[in-house]
């Protein structure tokens, strides 16, 4: 079967538009944090523009968030 290129589409620190997609994956690999949504078929995509931000929270699970970039700068 031909391969459905999943994984990172945006790393950590990198700029996101809103509506882009960060990850594609099978089941909640990565959780959607602030600011990202998830698809039907658990692809998380940013729902504002700003940077790309992991982190790993309870149960060290990991998240996905979009801070605004006045946010991430400061």
């Amino acid at each position: 079967s031909e391969s459905k290129r999943l994984g990172l589409k945006l790393f950590g620190g990198q700029y996101a538009k809103a509506g882009n997609i960060l990850v594609r994956q099978r089941g909640t690999v990565h959780y959607a944090g602030e600011n990202v949504g998830m698809g039907k078929d658990h692809t998380l995509y940013a729902l504002i523009d700003g940077t790309v931000v992991f982190t790993r929270k309870r149960e060290n699970k990991s998240y996905v968030s979009v801070l605004p970039v006045e946010q991430a700068e400061g």
